[in-house]
């Protein structure tokens, strides 16, 4: 597409069904069937008494008694209340009928963890190679396995029950999320723990077989909504770590079945010159506020009158929770901005490039499972998807005048010109035309250079400061993956050049952090080197799984050149062609020859 073109997209692009539908209550169903974990009295009486600053906290408790009963205790209690109950004859009523959260596991060590991984060998520096160790004991703090009960008296739980061990997130998230689990079985499988990895993997293709698609989140709050599909993926992480080739042949029906789960319930269909392309957008049509965070929803749909209006607000914060980035400017839209407040929220009517991006990747993925499976058919169908996938993120989402990808909002029918790392998704999942590469790539780097993304603690997630988590100045683990891999795999020695540099930064600004604090978080501030994150609906977060993998996966890459302090000790440019590691693109587009990673990034990234 030319420039002309892609500055024209707005006067011949058409969307059908541009006009928003009316949302009545008997259009949609509660997050989950229970009464007590997802939708009714009961719950709206406790969230809304604010028994706990985080509402997550009542909603991750046990029943001490069956629903059955809870409910007609809770029947019995506002009776006896005149149903109008004080905060303390709430609080009461839990303590007497709920346990505090946390009670679903026991105590567990990863049978497969290991001491010494051997990436770390090529590690040369001893504080970072230190660090690493230290980041790999993090894995037997964070591992979880389900007591049987829980299977046996799962109506008493709101958590999911899978049949393996997993490793969460940390800090008030005690069950598996669906897009951290990627960057999680990723730096498990740099620490060798292939079981462990494999059981996740195993615990998400029982849950899709189970419910039809990976939730939100391993709580039954969470099953009306997804996350970035990153199965796939992940799976190929696996498959091409330990060469298990019969997982695929086991498994490959139901990565379809996830696959389709999105292309059924996540897809708009966008008319351009009278040609229709498939997008994949966020959305989620269940009723009432997101239980997890109930009280909260509430509050901020309190100024709207009409209940169809309160659900379309509450079903646009779900959305944006299914993305990932809850809460966004990403998904604000205010007369044609980006500007407003949470209240501005329309996820469901912008087309993420991410998604989009991540779309075309297990499309790809799924072609070349069944090429591996001499399934010739199947491989085609697949690649045919991809393409057109990649066709339509070409088309309608890449602005070479502007030298990126955009979001499309097809409330106004623009592109969202506004700087987001999920701008850059497509270089990471290899979603753009391989012929075009060097041009690409020369655009992404002066768009990137002209946006000014160097900052002390890493790639802010956005420029705007709106007090939301997923806003400047947070700068966040898996978007640093995806950028730096992104610009890796693209072989081109300018983008491997900047790929080192934002590495370095972001882990120097990681183990400044841990070194004041023996912790690693959530998030961080972009602004400020080894300073965590803040904003958003819940304080900083330790642990932290996908920060965990993504440091571990930068010190593999980047680990025999990377130093704590400057690179003055590299005696010359030849050390540093010779030891940053080769990777091969998804596709083996990686081009040949020497590396260069110069030492200063002011020398410039354009060459």
């Amino acid at each position: 597409m030319t420039s002309f073109e892609a500055m024209n997209i707005l006067w011949y692009l058409m969307i059908l069904y541009t006009v928003q539908p009316a949302i009545t209550e008997d259009d949609l169903s509660p997050p989950c069937p229970s009464h007590i974990y997802c939708h009714g009295r009961l719950l709206h009486t406790i969230q809304m008494a604010k028994v706990y600053e985080d509402s997550k906290t009542f909603v991750d408790m046990k029943m001490k008694y069956s629903p059955n009963e809870t409910l007609h205790n809770f029947d019995e209690f506002m009776k006896a209340c005149n149903n109008v109950p004080t905060k303390s004859q709430v609080i009461e009523f839990v303590h007497g009928n709920f346990e505090d959260g946390g009670q679903e596991f026991e105590e567990y060590l990863p049978v497969d963890w290991v001491e010494s991984p051997k990436f770390l060998g090529s590690v040369h520096d001893p504080l970072f190679q230190k660090w690493g160790s230290d980041i790999n004991e993090i894995w037997k703090l964070l591992g979880r396995q389900m007591k049987p009960e829980v299977k046996e008296n799962h109506q008493q739980y709101s958590i999911i029950w899978v049949p393996n061990p997993v490793i969460v997130p940390g800090g008030r998230f005690r069950e598996f999320y669906y897009w951290d689990s990627y960057w999680i079985i990723q730096g498990l499988l740099l620490s060798e723990m292939y079981h462990t990895a494999k059981g996740m993997l195993d615990n998400f293709l029982y849950i899709t077989n189970t419910y039809g698609h990976i939730p939100n989140g391993g709580r039954v709050y969470y099953l009306a909504r997804s996350q970035p599909p990153l199965l796939i993926p992940a799976v190929k992480l696996y498959v091409d770590t330990v060469k298990d080739y019969n997982y695929i042949e086991n498994h490959i029906e139901t990565l379809e079945k996830e696959f389709n789960y999105w292309l059924t319930n996540h897809t708009k269909i966008v008319i351009h010159r009278g040609k229709h392309y498939k997008f994949a957008v966020y959305g989620d049509l269940s009723s009432g506020p997101r239980p997890e965070s109930y009280r909260e929803d509430v509050e901020m749909a309190s100024f709207l009158k009409e209940e169809r209006e309160k659900e379309l607000l509450y079903s646009e914060l779900k959305a944006a929770a299914e993305s990932g980035w809850d809460f966004s400017s990403r998904w604000f839209i205010h007369n044609g901005t980006n500007k407003g407040n949470l209240t501005s929220t329309k996820t469901r009517w912008i087309i993420p490039t991410d998604l989009n991006a991540i779309m075309y990747w297990n499309a790809a993925i799924l072609s070349e499972f069944y090429h591996t499976l001499n399934n010739i058919e199947k491989a085609q169908k697949y690649a045919d998807i991809a393409n057109e996938w990649m066709e339509a993120v070409t088309d309608i989402l890449w602005r070479e005048d502007i030298g990126t990808w955009l979001d499309f909002d097809l409330v106004n029918n623009v592109s969202r010109d506004y700087f987001s790392i999920s701008n850059i998704f497509p270089l990471w999942t290899g979603c753009y035309p391989k012929e075009h590469t060097e041009k690409i790539v020369r655009l992404i780097l002066k768009y990137l250079q002209t946006q000014n993304i160097m900052y002390p603690g890493g790639t802010p997630t956005t420029k705007e400061r709106t007090g939301e988590q997923w806003d400047f100045p947070n700068a966040w683990p898996p978007l640093q993956s995806a950028l730096v891999t992104g610009l890796y795999n693209t072989g081109n020695e300018a983008a491997l050049r900047l790929a080192f540099e934002l590495a370095q930064t972001w882990l120097r600004s990681n183990f400044m952090s841990f070194q004041k604090t023996q912790t690693m978080f959530e998030k961080y501030d972009a602004t400020v080197a080894g300073k965590s994150g803040s904003g958003g609906e819940y304080n900083t977060q330790w642990g932290f799984g996908w920060t965990n993998g993504v440091i571990l996966d930068f010190l593999d890459k980047f680990g025999k050149t990377v130093r704590v302090n400057d690179l003055d000790n590299l005696r010359n440019q030849s050390d540093i062609k010779s030891a940053v590691k080769r990777t091969s693109s998804n596709y083996g587009q990686i081009a040949t020859g020497l590396l260069a990673i110069m030492v200063s990034f002011t020398a410039g990234f354009i060459g």
